[in-house]
């Protein structure tokens, strides 16, 4: 579960930086320009109630995979101390027998550890685009209600006056919209063979 331990932290280190981010703001933000708007994609999706129950979901998803890796590792670890400890007294046939069936569980846990962090990345990814199509009508009436004739991305602007800032009120009516998501871990689709 290394791939989402990375995932977390990466997370969890966006979410510091845009605090920290806005407390560094500008004591002046200049003026509003009309027809400018920003929407930050990362406030709205880890703001957002379905942002929040996406990741609580997905710590579950990877405790659950976690526990089903568990006992595979413990196998595998109670056998190859076995095999070490009876090296000289077990004969050459069966201990070598042993570590080929050894070998074999190792590589098949490593198997299924890889389905399921695939598994894993694959259903946050369709998760977040669910939230992402959600948004994105929300976002197009605001930008049309707020007359904005730009809207930039709030991750590629370093300050902007939050009057220009849609993403108060995207989140707000994301949250009304959608204010949950409710799902397992998913099957990724098998690639077509070329």
């Amino acid at each position: 579960m290394k791939l989402f331990a990375i995932g977390a932290f990466a997370l969890a280190s966006l979410t510091a930086s845009a605090a920290m981010a806005q407390s560094q703001a500008p004591a002046n933000p200049g003026p509003v320009l009309p027809g400018v708007c920003s929407v930050s994609g990362e406030q709205i999706l880890l703001g957002s109630a379905a942002g929040q129950a996406l990741q609580a979901r997905m710590v579950q998803l990877a405790q659950e995979a976690q526990g089903e890796l568990a006992p595979y590792a413990q196998q595998i670890q109670t056998e190859y101390q076995a095999l070490q400890q009876g090296a000289s007294t077990i004969p050459a046939d069966q201990l070598n027998q042993r570590r080929q069936q050894l070998e074999q569980r190792a590589r098949e846990a490593q198997q299924l550890e890889q389905t399921r962090d695939a598994e894993l990345r694959y259903t946050q990814g369709v998760q977040a685009r669910a939230i992402e199509e959600a948004a994105r009508p929300l976002i197009l009436a605001v930008y049309q209600e707020r007359g904005c004739g730009v809207l930039l991305r709030g991750e590629s602007v370093a300050f902007i006056n939050p009057a220009m800032d849609i993403t108060g009120t995207v989140l707000q009516r994301l949250n009304t919209a959608l204010p949950t998501l409710s799902f397992n871990r998913m099957t990724v689709p098998a690639q077509p063979q070329s």
